[in-house]
């Protein structure tokens, strides 16, 4: 490994700034969060899903508890997760827009009422409604476990992905071509 632009600091605030450069090394799959009921619904971009367990199915997410997310998935108990697809930065821009509040994220937007009356965005790669199971209060943020309601699968094959500060778009036949021009063994990949 090469020599590093970023060494560790004592001083907090240098701390951090360093701190998220490294983590923007890390590539994300880019999902809106979704809470609330009603006419009080909220949503945020996040790269901070993940499966914890297949059996039983499981989800953890990280939200800032500063976060309006945060209080409705606390209140209501219940929060969606929209996977987005390559075609959805604008949604991703959308809901990490600080200036929006509330549901004016949403306008615009096709969405519906979940079965347990979240909101779910309209052409997610795939949605999935979560019942809190637990909440773990660390720092700035909760981890917040979910446990499976439901959920929906599209047909689409494509992702959305941030990495190092920009969405990168995974579009499954386009990028199977690219891999086969370099000569990686389609076998692999599928």
């Amino acid at each position: 490994m090469g020599r590093s632009d970023v060494h560790l600091v004592t001083d907090s605030n240098e701390l951090e700034h360093q701190f998220r450069a490294v983590m923007r090394r890390l590539a994300g799959g880019v999902s809106v969060i979704t809470a609330g009921r009603d006419e009080d619904i909220t949503g945020m971009t996040v790269t901070s899903l993940t499966s914890l367990s297949a059996s039983p199915p499981r989800v953890l997410i990280s939200v800032n508890r500063q976060a309006s997310s945060f209080a409705l998935i606390e209140r209501f108990g219940v929060f969606g997760v929209n996977i987005l697809g390559s075609d959805q930065q604008e949604q991703a821009d959308r809901f990490s827009n600080s200036r929006l509040k509330g549901p004016q994220r949403f306008e615009g937007v096709p969405w519906a009422v979940g079965t347990s009356g979240v909101p779910l965005l309209g052409n997610s790669l795939a949605t999935i409604e979560c019942r809190v199971e637990e909440i773990i209060e660390r720092y700035s943020h909760g981890i917040i476990v979910g446990s499976l309601l439901s959920f929906d699968l599209s047909h689409e094959l494509s992702g959305l992905v941030y990495w190092n500060g920009q969405y990168i778009e995974i579009k499954h036949d386009f990028d199977l071509d690219l891999l086969a021009e370099i000569s990686i063994p389609l076998a692999h990949v599928r």
